[in-house]
């Protein structure tokens, strides 16, 4: 009786390791995260997100919300938890929330749906930590597209602090970027034609940089030289946007493809000026 009893209180505890290790993470020098899975923010199968909470995190702190890239109808938040915790590293004291979206098709808009969804994984976290923090956005491909649009379109309440953008589509009426060998799937099923007034074109509605004002959130730009799905122009369209309405910005570049963006030595020197351009845009 006693050693079965003593079996039980082993499992128990080992389970209880178990668990700990499930939801904490540690990254060494003090830095530490509770983790929650695969949480639902929404009745879609597809509103799922990871949230990585700092062990010492206080109300007032940022949270980065990191938005995967996959031309908008494809991709998965899991391509971005190995550079999610890169970033955890260099912001220890900094909410993260890994997002999944409703993903478009031939029979479902991206937008709103995907806009809709950054602002209600804001509203599940503020609800759920009791928390009102500034944001910042964090996107590669059409993840950056959809961080940027939301910043300078869809945020009146200015929640969002700062834009980081890897490689992401800003001016979608750029001839280069008409080249994307999907574009006929942006021209047809990117944006609801219901939320556009008839003023507004659907594609310049669906550029980040025909919303750029004075007022618009600081933005960090990096974009390959060799790039052929979203070409330099696209880089250079939205610095001059930027640069013309006194918007703080930094852009950079890195040798590579779309792809090459966290490839070899390209995602540390990232995360190292994301460091500093988060030090130079606080107060």
């Amino acid at each position: 009786m006693m050693k079965s009893r003593l079996m039980v209180l082993t499992g128990l505890f080992l389970l209880t390791l178990l668990n700990c290790k499930q939801n904490t993470i540690d990254l060494g020098n003090g830095r530490s995260f509770t983790i929650e899975k695969n949480i639902s923010y929404g009745k879609d199968k597809e509103q799922k997100m990871d949230i990585y909470v700092p062990k010492t995190f206080t109300k007032d702190k940022d949270a980065f919300i990191i938005i995967h890239g996959g031309g908008w109808r494809g991709g998965r938040r899991s391509q971005l938890t190995s550079f999610t915790y890169d970033l955890m590293k260099k912001f220890p004291e900094k909410i993260f929330i890994n997002l999944d979206y409703r993903l478009a098709s031939s029979k479902r808009f991206a937008l709103p749906n995907q806009t809709d969804d950054i602002t209600n994984a804001m509203n599940y976290v503020e609800k759920t930590l009791k928390i009102h923090p500034k944001y910042i956005l964090l996107g590669n491909s059409a993840g950056a597209h959809l961080a940027m649009l939301y910043a300078y379109k869809f945020d009146p309440k200015k929640n969002v602090k700062a834009v980081i953008n890897i490689v992401g589509p800003t001016n979608l009426n750029d001839p280069g970027f008409k080249n994307y060998d999907d574009y006929a799937f942006v021209e047809k099923h990117l944006i609801d034609p219901k939320i556009v007034d008839s003023k507004t074109t659907l594609m310049d509605f669906g550029s980040p940089v025909y919303w750029i004002t004075p007022t618009s959130a600081p933005t960090l730009s990096y974009y390959g030289i060799n790039d052929h799905v979203v070409p330099p122009s696209q880089q250079k369209n939205l610095d001059s946007t930027l640069t013309k309405n006194k918007v703080y910005h930094e852009s950079y570049q890195f040798t590579g493809d779309h792809l090459g963006w966290d490839q070899s030595s390209n995602g540390d020197f990232l995360v190292n000026k994301i460091e500093g351009f988060m030090k130079n845009i606080n107060p």
